[in-house]
């Protein structure tokens, strides 16, 4: 939701610039990324990440579970002890999961959970150390 008015803006500022541009006649360079888009990339990326500590990270470690996980009757734990994750693993298990996953490389992750033995992680809880438990 916060990517959108933004990436509107973002791309309004961009057709500006591309019609100044074709004004002046000649061929100029038009560069996508400048002071502006950047500052609103830079907005998306800070609020996307403080929702994932805040929705992923935080509850993840303090009981092990998200509200949708919570809903599925499931738990992520810590492989060496079965406690909730620390807040540093947890927050290591969401940007392995969301960073890939921005770069659709994450897809590959998560199928990998279907063919690991024996704790059936996908890349992100081999990150953190952690497993699915349901």
């Amino acid at each position: 939701a916060a990517a959108v008015p933004l990436g509107a803006r973002a791309v309004d500022h961009v057709n500006e610039k591309v019609d100044a541009a074709k004004l002046t006649g000649r061929t100029v360079t038009v560069w996508l990324l400048d002071g502006t888009t950047s500052v609103y990339l830079g907005i998306v990326l800070a609020v996307l990440l403080g929702f994932g500590v805040v929705y992923e990270a935080l509850p993840t470690a303090k009981w092990g579970r998200t509200l949708g996980k919570k809903l599925f009757g499931l738990e992520v734990r810590d492989i060496g002890g079965g406690e909730p994750p620390s807040f540093g693993a947890a927050l290591r298990r969401w940007l392995v999961y969301s960073v890939p996953g921005l770069l659709a490389v994450g897809v590959v992750g998560v199928f990998w959970g279907l063919f690991d033995k024996p704790w059936r992680q996908c890349w992100h809880d081999k990150a953190a150390h952690t497993f699915v438990a349901g």
